[in-house]
Parts: C-alpha cells; sequence; structure tokens
C-alpha cells in the first residue's frame, strides 16, 4: 500500500471575505502538492461561502473542501469538525487571513523528517492589513518543551504541522476555550511530546491595524485564564506571565 503523505490542511472561516483569496492562492501555489484544503464557515455575515464558492468552481481543484456550519460553533469546535474530516497523514493549520510561502510544506515535511518529529512549527513575519511586511519577524527556538512554552507562546497556529503517525489524530482536538490552539500546545508538551522550531520564515501574519490595540488586551486576558486552567499557583502564573509579556514584546520589535 502506498504510504499516505497527504497534507490535511484547516481553515476556519468568518468574516473573512477580505482575504480568503490570497490564503487560498498561498495554499495553491504550495511547492508540495499532495495535499487537501478544508475550509469551514462558522456562519460568516459577509460574502466569504460564495467567494469560496466561485474560487472552487473557477480552479477546477477538488482538492479545495468548503463545508458550511449550520449554526455558529465558533474557532475550536470548527477546527475540530475539520480535523475529523481530514484524510491526510499530516495535519496543518492556516488562518483565513494568513499566507504561507511557496515552499513551508516542502521545507517543514523535510524538517519532520530530518528530526523524526511530529511537532513542528517556524518563524514567521508579520505584515499589515495588504499582506506588505512590516519587517518584524517572529524567530522561533529549535526545540520547545512545556515549561518553555509556557514562558514563550512563539507557536502561532499558521505555523504548525503534525504527523499522525506520531501523534494520534485524536490528540489534536482543541479544547473548547479561547485560545484553544496554545491550549493544545501546551497540553502535547505536557503529555511530554517535544515540538521543533524550523529556523526559516515561511508563513506571514496578518494583522490589521485598527484590531491592534483590542488584540493586545485580549491577549493579556486569554494568556492570564490558559495559566489558571493549567492550574499553576497564582505566584507561577505571574512568574510566567513576566517571562510572556518581554517574549510577546520581542517578536514584534
Amino acid at each position: 500500500m502506498e504510504d499516505n503523505r497527504k497534507v490535511s490542511i484547516i481553515t476556519p472561516v468568518y468574516n473573512a471575505a477580505k482575504y480568503i483569496t490570497s490564503t487560498l492562492d498561498s495554499v495553491r501555489s504550495q511547492t508540495y502538492q499532495d495535499w487537501e484544503h478544508i475550509l469551514i464557515d462558522d456562519c460568516s455575515k459577509d460574502d466569504s461561502v460564495k467567494i469560496i464558492r466561485d474560487y472552487i468552481d473557477k480552479a477546477k481543484d477538488d482538492r479545495i473542501k468548503l463545508v458550511v456550519n449550520e449554526s455558529n460553533l465558533g474557532a475550536a469546535k470548527t477546527r475540530n469538525k475539520a480535523l475529523s474530516m481530514c484524510e491526510g497523514r499530516y495535519i496543518s493549520y492556516i488562518d483565513a487571513d494568513d499566507s504561507w510561502h511557496e515552499n513551508k510544506l516542502e521545507r517543514e515535511l523535510d524538517f519532520m523528517s530530518e528530526k523524526r518529529a511530529g511537532f513542528v512549527f517556524c518563524d514567521y513575519e508579520f505584515a499589515d492589513e495588504n499582506l506588505n511586511p512590516t519587517g518584524a519577524v517572529a524567530h522561533v527556538p529549535q526545540e520547545l518543551d512545556y515549561k518553555g512554552a509556557l514562558k514563550n507562546t512563539t507557536i502561532f497556529t499558521s505555523t504548525v504541522i503534525f504527523d499522525t503517525k506520531m501523534i494520534p489524530k485524536e490528540k489534536l482536538e482543541m479544547p473548547v476555550i479561547k485560545s484553544e490552539d496554545t491550549a493544545l500546545w501546551w497540553k502535547l508538551l505536557r503529555e511530554g511530546i517535544k515540538a521543533y522550531g524550523l529556523g526559516e520564515t515561511l508563513v506571514t501574519y496578518r494583522r490589521p491595524e485598527k484590531s491592534l490595540s483590542s488584540n493586545k488586551i485580549e491577549a493579556l486576558r486569554r494568556i492570564w485564564n490558559l495559566y489558571k486552567n493549567e492550574g499553576l499557583h497564582f505566584y507561577k502564573r505571574v512568574w510566567y506571565f513576566c517571562f510572556w509579556a518581554v517574549n510577546a514584546v520581542k517578536r514584534r520589535v
């Protein structure tokens, strides 16, 4: 039987009409072509569904699959729904407003093989609303364990890829809480799984200027609540929170 080398790519969609076409383009431009792209619309109020359907019709690419939720499930449940549909050995994510460099999948799969790793992530660059790079790049550590991740939430969702031969797919379900992606990384690392960072910038993280201030405030709330959910003593929460804040600033400078 031929070895399954397919990558299943998950994208939750909510009001992403402005950006989803460039995200789809970045996936279809990959040098590694054995993939499926599962997009699940979570009751968008804009033209996201129409744009994706028109894109699929025009591209005539059956690797792109659109599912529309009947009711709003939120990001975690939507990602988990997509996970249940994945046919590939590898699981990857790209958010509906981000973009991959064309060799993202190829380089990460090579890196996984080199490291014999089940959990890989990479450097990423920040960009403005029009996907113009700001010059800031988040450089990731070569390896990351649980305690390291508590100090530095450097793993960005659109950079991650998993090998389900090493980490069973059922372990990749995201907790239904805010910052569900970070909560999943921590859960896996807490179980002794090691994450390996590829020091190459392969992902562009789009950050619209108008949302930055509110995002910062929300990020503070979410990280504090994540520490609380981990069952950390108050003073340990403060300790890790200080490390997190310093590293968060460094990533954006």
